[in-house]
This record gives structure tokens, sequence and C-alpha cells, in this order.
């Protein structure tokens, strides 16, 4: 790779001075025992909270560990270090809390209506079918 240029260079740092304006960036982290909430508060002067209960490794936490949140990467990311749990402002901002395989198995336990009345339809009808192996 060739040395970069003073232009390259200052475009780089410009590239980085407007994310640096225009991205969400935490400024502060913290636990709400009383709302059960984590409280992130962006550099926007926005506030986005959200229950640990749905976030992929904090489900289980307790309220101490839950409060031993920290800022890392400028405020990109939130760090749980007794449980080693890290997720990126960003993606918690887009509803990313947790992989594409953990996001579905919670999907799946969701409750609804509509989700109770067709389990009931299927329980009268003597349940879920057996599977049938391909011979």
């Amino acid at each position: 790779m060739g040395d970069l240029t003073d232009v390259e260079i200052n475009a780089a740092l410009e590239h980085g001075r407007v994310k640096k304006q225009s991205e969400s960036r935490a400024t502060s982290v913290r636990y709400d025992r009383k709302a059960g909430h984590i409280i992130v508060e962006l550099s926007n002067d926005c506030i986005f909270a959200f229950p640990p209960r749905i976030v992929q490794g904090l489900g289980s936490a307790t309220h101490t560990e839950l409060a031993e949140v920290e800022l890392v990467g400028k405020g990109y990311g939130l760090h749980w270090e007794a449980l080693d749990v890290d997720f990126s402002v960003p993606g918690l901002l887009a509803g990313l809390f947790g992989t594409k395989a953990y996001l579905a198995r919670i999907a799946g336990q969701t409750r609804s209506p509509k989700k109770a009345a067709a389990s009931r339809q299927n329980g009268r009808k003597g349940g879920r079918p057996s599977k049938r192996s391909a011979v």
C-alpha cells in the first residue's frame, strides 16, 4: 500500500468530522432500576431507552450487573464487563437487540390474541400433526 497523500489524509479527517456531527453517539448511559430501562443520552440531545429483557445477554442480568454499563468507543458502544456484553449505539437505535437467531427465537415467543386463538383452534383439532418421515 502506498503512502497517503496530504489530500487523502485531509479528506479522511473531514469525513470523520462530518460523521462526528451527524451520527448519534452516546454521551451518557445508565440503568434506571425504577423504570427498568437502560437510558442512553445521545449527542443530538435525544434520549433513547430500552428494556434490558429484550436484549441478548441482558435478559437475566441482575440490577447490579445492569447498572455497571459503560460507554466505549467514544460513545459508539455500550459495554457490560461482568456480563461480557457489547452493543453498538447505532445498532441499538436501529432495533438490533441481538443476533438474527436470538431475535427470531424472541419473536416466536410473542404472545398475541391471534396466536392464542390459533393455538386453541389447533388444540381442538388434536394438536400439532406428527411429523412423518420421508421413506
